[in-house]
């Protein structure tokens, strides 16, 4: 066995994730080190304006912690004089496991004759091999109970050219794309972006001269590719995925339907079918929507449409993307259809977006988002954003993303139980305009139906209305915050669907009607919907006294809390505990 120095006076360093090439990272103990290394760290400071790093020779007797760090001592060394290296064999035990590790110079052995295809012209690349001898061999072995290896051969002659610097940062062992420029090259490449194009763009970025990247445009390539490949091969695992879904779906609904007559999809609104569905930008559920709901009204969230256009143009426009997207939003809200398409010709043309993929799929989709095309369809709030994020936290609370179909189903289900629509229902809902339409809905609508009339209702009084000829009314806000708005009323011809804006509300109060009329009570939104089973208790009016009883005490409480900051902290501090001790407390069915 070859002999060791009782000292070993190598330098371990690695670079620091600042990105900074002179900066290091210290590792613990490497203060306890001989005189001999602390006379090497004074050179290495000494010459710290040299961009090269100092590296000892690696030596027979060399000791490391393990055949990692051996690696990467030896690999540092090989870089700096012009090659590189490669693991080649390795030896195990049964008591040692892996006891010998076998490092060698990149050009070391001979390639073995490979079996040609049967091609006419095949090809024949030349091996960089050359038989070299260069080579670093470890063995392991265990001192005081420590494992640790040691160089037990090494030979430092080539017989063949070492590179320079500009030549060897090019071999493939010392080309690396780092994690922050992978997403540069994916993001670049999702743009359309050519390989060549994606490489001088992260030239200008790093401010480096052609060719200085510490990788090739072969390697971009590669990586771009196999990218690809990776995403087509989880596409084909999600498509069988969905299939199995899709499958364990149909059996959960069979199954459901057998056990509940009860259980029906569009006929549970007495055969109708809805007459808008919303969704996100998805074409396959577009397909399907139109075979199975041939005359509902498809309409894709206006919110998730513009949460994709920085992904989609932010790249191509650059600075002027701001510009864009404000004009895009107007272009949004627009009411008539031709407005909409001149103003959108107009963006294409003067943002240069004219073959771009993404503008041409949001014009396919325009009867899908624009307010112009989907503004006679009743849509209640489904289009604000605050209802998408409510409903993607419902769902979330209940599901998760490796959740499959015949979960969700379940999940929704329990979710819808009448159960929790009966407790929904028994929940009072107060009135904050003292309006006989505003008592007449209450009494009819479901508490969802009733809170977005109520909004309306309440926004109504701020609304002036001057009656016009042949049955129109003009009706503006009274600082007018927006503009004006005709509604014409013909009493006999009238149609609606869904619930009333506030200046038709405005109208209704101006002709002194105490109801709603029935006409503008879909049934979806009535308590009587078979949803809904008729014999729930109705308990509003049970409820009114002790509600108003509570509202008296809390506004008290709110006035007195607000004289002090001593006050207010007190009383929070009560009325959290005593709101603990309610939700502890068992629920009733009888309210006295």
């Amino acid at each position: 066995m070859a002999t060791r120095p009782l000292n070993n006076i190598w330098i371990r360093r690695q670079q620091c994730p600042c990105g900074d090439w002179k900066c290091y990272i210290k590792y613990e103990g490497d203060d306890q080190v001989t005189a001999g290394s602390e006379l090497v760290k004074s050179e290495i400071t000494s010459s710290s304006s040299s961009s090269s790093e100092v590296v000892f020779t690696p030596y027979v007797g060399q000791i490391f912690k393990s055949d990692d760090e051996a690696f990467e001592y030896y690999s540092n060394f090989a870089r700096k004089n012009g090659f590189s290296i490669r693991k080649a064999r390795s030896t195990e035990s049964q008591n040692l496991g892996i006891y010998r590790r076998d490092f060698v110079c990149y050009r070391s052995g001979f390639n073995q004759p490979r079996k040609k295809a049967n091609v006419e012209h095949p090809r024949d690349r030349k091996s960089v091999r050359c038989g070299c001898d260069a080579k670093l061999y470890l063995t392991k072995e265990i001192v005081d109970g420590i494992m640790q290896w040691y160089v037990s051969q090494f030979s430092s002659v080539h017989n063949h050219e070492l590179l320079e610097d500009d030549q060897v940062r090019l071999l493939p062992a010392y080309r690396k794309i780092q994690e922050p420029d992978q997403e540069r090259i994916l993001l670049l490449s999702k743009a359309g972006f050519p390989v060549n194009r994606i490489v001088k763009v992260l030239e200008l970025e790093k401010g480096v001269q052609p060719g200085q990247l510490p990788f090739i445009e072969k390697d971009v390539r590669n990586f771009v590719r196999t990218c690809k490949k990776t995403v087509q091969e989880n596409d084909a695992l999600l498509t069988e995925k969905r299939e199995t879904d899709m499958l364990e779906l149909v059996e959960a609904c069979k199954a459901t339907a057998h056990k509940d007559e009860g259980f029906v999809f569009v006929q549970f609104m007495r055969g109708g079918r809805p007459e808008t569905v919303v969704t996100n930008i998805d074409s396959g559920l577009r397909d399907a929507i139109a075979i199975e709901l041939p005359n509902t009204k498809h309409v894709m969230c206006l919110w998730r449409v513009l949460s994709k256009l920085p992904s989609w143009f932010s790249l191509p426009l650059g600075l002027r993307y701001a510009d864009f997207k404000s004009e895009f939003e107007m272009l949004c809200h627009l009411e008539d259809v031709e407005d909409f398409e001149h103003q959108w010709n107009h963006l294409v043309a003067r943002f240069g977006l004219g073959p771009d993929k993404h503008i041409a799929l949001l014009f396919s989709y325009r009867a899908s988002w624009p307010f112009s095309y989907i503004r006679g369809y009743f849509l209640a709030r489904t289009l604000t954003a605050e209802y998408s994020k409510s409903v993607e936290t419902f769902l979330k609370s209940i599901l998760s993303p490796q959740s499959s179909l015949q979960f969700f189903f379940e999940q929704v289900g329990m979710a819808a139980n009448p159960g929790i629509q009966e407790r929904e229902r028994q929940l009072y809902m107060p009135i904050k305009t003292c309006l006989p339409l505003e008592e007449h809905a209450r009494n009819l609508f479901t508490p969802y139906a009733f809170y977005a009339l109520q909004h309306e209702i309440v926004l109504a009084m701020q609304y002036a209305i001057t009656e016009m000829a042949k049955c129109s009314y003009l009706v503006r806000h009274h600082k007018k915050l927006e503009g004006e708005y005709l509604v014409i009323w013909i009493p006999e011809e009238e149609q609606h669907s869904g619930i009333l804006c506030r200046h038709s509300l405005r109208v209704l109060v101006t002709k002194n009607y105490f109801q709603i009329p029935e006409k503008y009570f879909p049934h979806r939104w009535r308590l009587e919907s078979n949803i809904v089973p008729l014999d729930y208790p109705i308990v509003q009016d049970i409820n009114d006294e002790c509600s108003q009883a509570f509202h008296s005490l809390s506004t008290t409480l709110l006035s007195e809390s607000l004289m002090s900051k001593e006050r207010f902290n007190f009383l929070h501090r009560e009325l959290t505990q005593l709101l603990d001790q309610v939700r502890n407390m068992p629920d009733v069915n009888e309210v006295g």
